[in-house]
């Protein structure tokens, strides 16, 4: 579909929340405060949003071009991460970032907090600078709704097996929550650089 011209409407902030509620309540919590903390970051970028096949993607830009992103925030079933759209020429002396294309980088977020740490703050911060246009010094940015997939990859985490026995019992328990002997078995999200942005 085409961008939305009442980028501030109602009706995109909507689109987005209900984008937003396909995933389970942990993810849901995971992307909410990782869209505050980049938005702490770039208050002025215009939020350009796909609802894609592969991610639910949130783009960072200057201008309402998806070319002129810097960062992008993309999630999906097994996890959350921050895309740097040029990382390929970012300079990462801690080795932060994952991906081995010749554009996009990323880093898998358990966290928002993680974004507060001075290394990822210095990418951010590296990345704003190589942008091709200037963020506005004012203002507020616009939410843009870019497109949305017909079809779309389940966004919620599968139950293990385990779980989908208890459901069947009528013991079901929440997937978010750990047992005090798994806590050992640490989850691992990942994400990768959304590339629908590039095209569009």
């Amino acid at each position: 579909m085409d961008a939305l011209s009442a980028a501030v409407s109602p009706s995109a902030q909507a689109q987005l929340r209900t984008f937003i509620e396909k995933f389970g309540p942990e993810d849901q919590r995971l992307i909410r405060a990782v869209r505050s903390a980049v938005r702490r970051h770039l208050p002025t970028a215009n939020e350009l949003v796909w609802d894609n096949y592969n991610f639910f993607v949130i783009g960072y830009s200057p201008t309402e071009r998806p070319t002129d992103s810097i960062l992008s925030i993309a999630a999906r079933a097994n996890g959350v991460g921050l895309c740097f759209i040029n990382g390929a020429s970012l300079p990462d002396p801690k080795g932060l970032l994952l991906g081995s294309g010749r554009q996009t980088r990323f880093i898998r977020l358990e966290s928002a907090a993680r974004l507060s740490h001075p290394e990822v703050e210095a990418l951010i911060k590296a990345a704003i600078a190589k942008a091709t246009q200037p963020f506005p010094r004012h203002g507020r940015g616009k939410l843009i709704v870019r497109s949305i997939a017909a079809k779309q990859r389940p966004r919620k985490r599968p139950l293990k097996r385990s779980q989908s026995a208890s459901a069947l019992h009528g013991k079901a328990r929440s997937p978010w929550k750990r047992s005090a002997s798994s806590t050992a078995r640490k989850r691992s999200p990942a994400a990768s650089a959304n590339r629908s942005s590039k095209r569009r």
